[in-house]
């Protein structure tokens, strides 16, 4: 046999060390990590300030980027997706050391050796961790899009108060008429001063009201700017002047079958499944011994070797029977809350497509007939009374009635709009405009 330098094994040991490995990558590692870097280069890091004339849509996307709850989902996919090589990596090999000693040292030995995992362990465990990170990104995906409706529900609020505060300034400019009317009526000894106390009356108890909503607007500024993720020490954010409001029909069967394939709570319970059996395939394959194997060199005494080998005895039956029944288990309960899920995703479709349906409808009668009659009412009532035909109850009464069907408009429309958003993003899964997310037809969201 040809002679090897005894330190050989410890200079090819230092060699690994200094040069480093790498293993080969499963294809769902790769799909992993190419999903992974596309979802970063449109990940932006350095958001721009909002400007004063911003759009809705830009600050959507400005919340789906710099919220930290779609911060802290976004890095925990990426660790899940670096978990993948980790567990289907060799254990790291051993530099070893043995010697002897009587008077003096009589024998040194260095060596290597390594670990190897059973037949089928490491890609088992592969799988597991790659149906995990599908899971994470899914969990991702589900954060962003809960992030955008937080935004539009803390935004759209913000809009009918500040409707709101408009209707009031104008219906406060009506009552100022109406008190001139009443004056003018007075003087000429055809109303009562009582009229006139009457119209300041309604003039203060809607001052008091426009106070009082002008206040609550610090508390829906504040929920505004959290939603956009920025700290209270940042200066407030504008809050785009126009609304965004969607007049088209929803296709209601479109939607349902958009959300049974492409909402992230149920493809994220889907890969729990996944998850779950692989992991009773990873219970399985712990029946098979791992193995070592070594080899240590004699300084003293070349060429002298001694050949170490070793393999795992997998003798606790109780430990491997309650592994493998703690997966089945996770796999049953995996089952069952993706079921559960999926009950919930359609009680919620339900729900808030009555939620729209109520409010176009509403919306329609308001615009339809209601708002047209009650201009027409108020100006009836305030001819009449000029007339002394009617007194200035009536006159009041009309007024009332328009200011509250203008508000039930803003209303109406408001709750149709926050209906119609958690349908499109948190239901059907239809992600924000721009956002940092995986087309559909990826590796990620299509093995399901």
């Amino acid at each position: 046999m040809k002679r090897i330098h005894p330190l050989f094994l410890s200079g090819l040991a230092a060699a690994l060390v200094a040069t480093g490995c790498r293993g080969l990558a499963t294809s769902g590692e790769k799909s992993a990590r190419k999903d992974s870097a596309a979802v970063g280069s449109r990940w932006q890091t350095n958001l721009p300030a909002l400007t004063t004339n911003a759009t809705l849509r830009e600050v959507v996307y400005f919340a789906v980027q710099n919220n930290p709850q779609v911060i802290a989902a976004y890095a925990d996919w990426e660790a899940a997706v670096e978990n993948i090589t980790m567990v289907r990596s060799l254990p790291d090999p051993k530099l070893t050391f043995q010697a002897y000693f009587q008077d003096s040292l009589t024998s040194l030995m260095p060596g290597l050796a390594a670990d190897v995992p059973g037949p089928g362990k490491r890609s088992a465990r592969a799988a597991a961790a790659t149906a995990d990170s599908q899971a994470k990104y899914f969990q991702f995906a589900a954060a962003v899009q809960q992030t955008a409706f937080d935004l539009l529900r803390s935004y759209y609020p913000l809009h009918f108060l500040d409707a709101k505060l408009g209707v009031n300034r104008r219906t406060l400019a009506l009552l100022a008429e109406l008190e001139t009317l009443a004056r003018a009526q007075n003087e000429v000894g055809q109303a009562t001063l009582q009229d006139v106390l009457k119209a300041q009356i309604e003039q203060q108890k809607l001052q008091q009201e426009t106070t009082n909503l002008e206040d609550s607007r610090k508390v829906m500024r504040a929920q505004f700017k959290a939603a956009l993720g920025l700290r209270p020490g940042q200066s407030d954010p504008p809050v785009p002047a126009e609304p965004e409001f969607t007049d088209g029909k929803l296709d209601g069967e479109q939607l349902l079958a958009e959300a049974e394939k492409e909402n992230p709570r149920l493809q994220a319970l889907a890969a729990d499944i996944r998850s779950a059996e692989a992991s009773i395939e990873v219970a399985r394959k712990e029946r098979r011994p791992d193995f070592s194997a070594g080899l240590q060199a004699e300084v003293y005494e070349p060429p002298f070797y001694w050949p170490q080998a070793g393999i795992s005895l997998p003798i606790w039956r109780d430990k491997l029977a309650a592994e493998r029944a703690a997966a089945e288990a996770g796999l049953r309960a995996a089952t069952a809350r993706l079921t559960a899920g999926q009950i919930a995703l359609a009680v919620e479709f339900a729900e808030q497509s009555y939620v729209v349906r109520e409010a176009e409808r509403e919306l329609s009668l308001l615009r339809g007939s209601l708002l047209p009659r009650a201009r027409q009412s108020l100006e009836l009532a305030r001819a009449a009374y000029r007339s002394s035909r009617v007194d200035f109850l009536n006159v009041i009464d009309a007024e009332r009635s328009l200011l509250n069907f203008q508000l039930d408009e803003i209303a109406a429309q408001t709750e149709r709009e926050l209906a119609r958003a958690e349908l499109t993003l948190l239901i059907a899964g239809r992600p924000p405009e721009h956002a940092p997310l995986l087309p559909t037809n990826s590796p990620e969201t299509t093995n399901r």
